[in-house]
């Protein structure tokens, strides 16, 4: 298949899984989509495209907007997209970065085989969800003040450290070390921070979850070693952001930048894009603001594998440190970053909008931490609670095609509306007990039925896709054992 005809957008073929949308109109750039030619079925079946076009329009915008092979419908732009716009002469787009800032997921892993756990899967499930907080609304492992808040959304991680929540190997195996450079609490509203100090240490709601897996298969024995990764092993993966600060932050910013810069706004083909221009007042102040609503996702994060550190220890009768249960890497992907790039030979600074797509960075990049700088940056691939998930190394080829990128997860097929008439909650909690052994407890029924395993793309295929454009290599596969939602 040479070209792709979608909903009057037609789509070239440039090479095997990279599709391009010439430059036509009023687009800056081309816009280019990594996908077999299945999941570019699937994902011409919303707006994924359009809104591709659209983030083509963004002022500075370099090279072409990307979208990732599990991208999927979004606010403005799409989930599973890429734009690195130019530092000096671009733009920030909180719409480009997304609600949840820093959603993100980590991996811990354990010297526990799934033979230690098989028979306890139900009293561990338990244990976790009385443990956790999860749901809409506040309660946290920590309810707090915006006093500690502030400090929070200064010093990530290290806040954590220094209040006996983390260690320091957390820190190192941590994207940033769990603290971004530019933070600026004073930024965040106070009704964001208000909303933080009740929901700091929590899951919150939606495809967020918390997850016990099994290491089914291991691709690459030397990088599975560099990971501590062994077939069998059990590890836990974690998936939440900001919570409602982050919300809040979003929010706050795209109404200041629609009553200041609707000039701009009233150039873009969505008003879901609005940016405020590279080097204003509201730009910084909102990098200032998302760099801290960023440090907090990671102190959440961070609550929540104290707290299963905590279960883990109580139900196995040894402590977290005799279990090893040790942070392998959390990384973003709901972020805008400042990074350097080559671009047409040339070193460029450029804001990297990533949005539901993860940084990859190959072996050797300095930005990759000391541990994994011979093998490649860890890259967490979630897939649906019944079909596994993966960890990638970031490939070489992520620099050219990706602005160092590939996928988050599997990628939506079907809206939450859609699944919960499609599917009946505790049906789908009992046939993953029943035909997998996965345990599942959420706060409701409704929850399950949205992140029913047939809402979600094939994870295998996204990952095949990654693996084979060398953006982000197979090290290893998991597969659940238990699932907490809220």
């Amino acid at each position: 298949m040479a070209t792709f005809d979608a909903d009057g957008l037609t789509l070239e073929r440039i090479r095997e899984f990279v599709w391009e949308i010439p430059r036509q109109g009023e687009m800056g750039v081309p816009a280019r989509v990594l996908a077999s030619e299945a999941l570019l079925e699937q994902i011409a079946e919303d707006k994924t495209l359009e809104q591709l076009r659209n983030a083509t329009q963004l002022p500075g915008i370099t090279n072409y907007a990307v979208c990732m092979p599990d991208g999927h419908q979004g606010y403005g732009f799409p989930v599973g997209g890429v734009g690195a716009m130019d530092a000096e002469e671009g733009c920030l787009s909180p719409g480009a970065v997304g609600y949840d800032i820093n959603c993100g997921v980590r991996m811990v892993t354990t010297n526990l085989t799934y033979a230690d756990v098989r028979g306890r899967e139900e009293e561990l499930v338990d244990a976790l969800f009385e443990a956790i907080p999860s749901g809409l609304g506040g309660g946290g492992v920590v309810e707090t003040d915006v006093g500690t808040v502030e400090e929070i959304l200064a010093r990530g991680v290290d806040w954590a450290l220094e209040h006996g929540y983390a260690v320091a190997s957390d820190l190192r195996h941590c994207e940033d070390e769990g603290m971004r450079a530019g933070a600026d609490p004073s930024m965040v509203t106070q009704r964001a921070k208000e909303r933080g100090a009740t929901q700091i240490g929590s899951l919150g709601s939606g495809n967020h979850f918390l997850e016990v897996q099994r290491v089914t298969d291991v691709f690459d024995e030397t990088v599975g070693a560099a990971y501590g990764l062994s077939a069998d092993q059990i590890v836990i993966l974690i998936h939440t952001g900001s919570r409602g600060l982050g919300h809040q932050t979003c929010t706050d910013y795209l109404r200041k930048i629609e009553r200041e810069h609707g000039s701009l706004l009233a150039r873009l083909p969505d008003k879901e894009l609005a940016a405020a221009p590279a080097g204003s007042r509201l730009a910084d102040e909102y990098y200032g603001a998302m760099n801290a609503a960023i440090n907090f996702a990671w102190v959440n994060r961070q609550l929540l594998t104290h707290r299963t550190r905590e279960v883990f220890a109580d139900v196995f009768g040894r402590s977290w440190e005799t279990l090893e249960m040790d942070l392998l890497y959390d990384v973003a992907h709901n972020i805008a970053k400042r990074e350097t790039h080559t671009v047409d030979g040339e070193q460029r600074d450029l804001y990297v909008h990533r949005k539901g797509a993860t940084r990859a960075f190959p072996a050797g990049h300095p930005e990759v931490p000391r541990a994994y700088r011979e093998v490649g940056q860890p890259v967490i691939i979630p897939g649906s609670m019944g079909a596994g998930s993966y960890v990638l190394c970031g490939g070489a080829a992520s620099m050219d095609l990706t602005f160092g990128s590939t996928a988050h997860g599997a990628g939506r097929l079907m809206s939450r509306t859609q699944a919960k008439r499609d599917y009946w909650g505790e049906d789908v909690r009992d046939d993953l007990r029943e035909g997998q052994a996965i345990y599942v407890k959420a706060q409701s029924g409704a929850t399950v039925a949205e992140e029913a395993p047939g809402v979600y793309k094939d994870v295998d295929e996204v990952v095949r896709v990654s693996d084979a454009l060398g953006i982000g290599h197979r090290v290893a596969r998991t597969f659940p054992v238990c699932n907490i939602k809220g």
